[in-house]
């Protein structure tokens, strides 16, 4: 439960002594008030707001006792600063607020203009209301002003309220005074609630969305009259801002800047905080990185509400129906988050991933892409989840989109692996058709032109295995991190399947992998897949020691499959990594078989020896008993 500490700060006899006893008492006190009071504190009970706990400090403005004053200034949240008459006016402008600020104190001031029962005696005081207006120009921490008067208990409970909102909901963040506009964090913040709850994405929330945003912010439906009210006072502002299709972000926006010039910027607080906002109008840390820690050997996946979300998401944007989302679609998209995550820039999205002909990402790329993101990166994946609004209906949150899979430690041991998003490393020389490898995965056609590969490339694709069940491969090319990675244990162990690929048309492909597991035996840990590319050319010797077919024999190893890029049945390859991945005992040298084991066999031996000489104990037992 949250505290507000208030610091009642001013001149001596400006009443504040009076305003804390008669909010204490709820009357005025006529007898003597001692000059300064002991600490008050306001259990929620008493109608805080936000359920918070309000302690009121008095103070003395006098010489001798400003240490006491300096040390309460800093330990508030808000400063209450009172004045009563025209001298304690300008000493507001001439001596507090640069006192406070001379302090280093980043907090609110709520400023109060006490004693308004003698106003009506011009000599007494000459404070009006324009006076206010120049003092809270210049100084952007004051909050809020009001007029109160203890001895008549006016504005009493509001100037304390009003003290309490500075901390819980502050206009500071949200709407600059003097250019009479919302700042741009809150015009940012607002932007995205909108784009969020409008759900059809024709750019008005319509009735039934103006509807639904009430009751997820405030929790109570609007009365009969309200909705008509709000779009007649918008009409009035902005005409056009409200029409046949809803009202539309600038109407929400006109509304919300309403709200904080008639100072109930409480209101815009309320959305913000339900949309998971900050006081500094960033979203919630814990929002956007709830605790999601993968053990080792266990992977992340998307769960099946993930998988909706995802297409659903598709779905909503693809406003053209053309089965792609292009640009102007991917970027309405990610509209309400800071962009696409930096790992999909570094991978060249889209294409890594599945594109129709015009070059926009399929759905099954969409989900391929976002299978990767949450394998390599499950923390991104979760922050976009946020971003994006995805909703749970438990208390899992974000989480609840994404699922751990069973920790697989042992992969040479017969059996399935539970997971459905499979990473392979294809290793191989330069020029032996790796990066032609991936792009017929992403079923591109054969492009002649050789570009060598600097910084790794991935590929993910969706394959489906014998049998209907469908998985999410990752095939990634190292380039020139092949050595830092291999030597990495922890990239070793998130790696499925490693694919060994030569080129069967030159002469010293093959020797590459050779050297390449002799200098790094760590790979033997990993299940393996040897491929010869270039298939349609003419197969040639390779110069090694022994050749593809002899060396895998060696290993107990299966002989390398010949494929071709340009060959449809290429597909076959890639549904027999996933299967090797899926099952990965079969892709470990087969084991040599042993010897029988005739253990059982001498048990059983030993046990009817036994019984034979049990039942010829007894047979001359009896036989002597008969003579």
């Amino acid at each position: 439960m949250a505290t507000v500490r208030i610091c009642v700060c001013g001149d001596e006899g400006v009443g504040k002594s009076s305003i804390i006893t008669s909010l204490v008492k709820d009357v005025f006190v006529t007898s003597k008030i001692q000059p300064v009071l002991p600490q008050v504190t306001l259990p929620p009970s008493l109608g805080t707001p936000d359920n918070v706990t309000t302690i009121v400090v008095d103070t003395s403005a006098l010489p001798h006792e400003r240490h006491a004053l300096r040390k309460e200034v800093r330990k508030s949240n808000v400063i209450l600063l009172v004045y009563s008459d025209h001298y304690s006016y300008e000493r507001v402008a001439l001596f507090w607020m640069p006192y406070f600020r001379s302090l280093g104190v980043n907090v609110p001031v709520v400023l109060c203009a006490n004693k308004s029962d003698l106003q009506s005696n011009g000599a007494t005081s000459q404070v009006v209301a324009e006076e206010m207006l120049p003092v809270m120009n210049e100084f952007k921490e004051i909050d809020s002003c009001i007029r109160t008067s203890a001895k008549e208990h006016h504005n009493i409970n509001e100037v304390f309220f009003l003290c309490q909102k500075a901390v819980t909901h502050p206009v500071a963040p949200l709407y600059d005074s003097k250019e009479a506009a919302l700042k741009p964090a809150a015009v940012s913040a607002l932007q995205r609630v909108f784009h969020l709850c409008d759900k059809d994405k024709d750019g008005y929330w319509n009735d039934n969305e103006i509807h639904d945003f009430q009751l997820k912010c405030f929790e109570k439906p609007l009365g009969e009259d309200d909705l008509p009210n709000i779009k007649r006072s918008l009409e009035r502002f902005v005409p056009g801002s409200t029409g046949e299709n809803g009202i539309d972000e600038n109407g929400f926006l006109l509304l919300n800047k309403i709200f904080a010039e008639k100072g109930r910027h409480e209101t815009i607080w309320i959305i913000l905080r339900k949309f998971q906002y900050t006081d500094s109008l960033s979203l919630k840390d814990s929002f956007l990185h709830p605790k999601f820690d993968v053990p080792q050997f266990s992977s992340a996946e998307l769960s099946p509400a993930g998988y909706r979300f995802f297409v659903d998401l598709f779905l909503l944007f693809d406003m053209d129906n053309d089965g792609g989302l292009n640009d102007s679609e991917l970027a309405a998209l990610f509209a309400p988050t800071p962009g696409l995550p930096p790992s999909w820039i570094d991978s060249a999205f889209p294409s890594c991933t599945v594109r129709n002909e015009a070059g926009y990402i399929t759905l099954q790329g969409w989900l391929a892409q976002w299978s990767m993101t949450t394998f390599e990166e499950p923390k991104t994946t979760l922050e976009y989840l946020a971003y994006l609004g995805f909703e749970s209906t438990d208390r899992g949150g974000t989480t609840t989109a994404l699922k751990m899979t069973k920790a697989r430690k042992r992969r040479n041991r017969p059996g399935r692996v539970e997971r459905s998003v499979f990473l392979c490393y294809v290793l191989g020389a330069s020029g032996s058709g790796k990066s032609a490898l991936l792009s017929a995965f992403l079923q591109r056609p054969f492009s002649h032109t050789y570009h060598p590969t600097i910084k790794p490339q991935t590929a993910v694709n969706s394959v489906e295995l014998k049998g209907g069940k469908q998985c999410y491969l990752i095939l990634e090319e190292l380039g020139e991190l092949e050595p830092a990675i291999l030597e990495n244990q922890a990239k070793l162990d998130a790696c499925d399947l490693l694919c060994y690929t030569y080129d069967s048309s030159e002469p010293d492909s093959f020797a590459h992998i050779v050297e390449l597991r002799k200098k790094y035996p760590q790979l033997d840990d990993l299940p393996a897949v040897y491929t010869a590319l270039k298939a349609d050319q003419d197969k040639t010797m390779q110069r090694s020691e022994q050749q593809p077919d002899e060396y895998t024999s060696g290993l107990n190893m299966p002989s390398p499959i010949h494929v071709s890029t340009r060959w449809s049945s290429i597909s076959e390859l890639f549904v027999h990594l996933a299967e090797c991945a899926t099952y990965p005992a079969a892709a470990f040298p087969k084991q040599e078989e042993e010897p029988h084991d005739n253990m059982n066999l001498y048990l059983a031996l030993g046990a009817v020896a036994c019984a034979a000489a049990s039942v010829m104990f007894i047979w001359k037992r009896n036989v002597s008993a008969s003579s």
